[in-house]
């Protein structure tokens, strides 16, 4: 979804449906999108240990 609306320039549109919505004013690549799921994986912290309820 994230390469269909901000990555692909549409024919009838002739910009992204992101573009087209307002989300953003720039034509996206890959690269943004693979940093975006990098980030988010790297801001994930360990759960801690599991505590029994008495």
């Amino acid at each position: 979804m994230m390469y269909y609306n901000f990555v692909r320039i549409h024919k009838t549109l002739r910009v992204t449906p992101a573009m087209a919505a307002g989300v953003t004013d720039r034509l996206w690549e890959i690269v943004d999108i693979a940093k975006l799921v990098e980030d988010a994986e790297a801001a994930l912290k360990a759960r801690g240990p599991y505590k029994k309820h008495v």
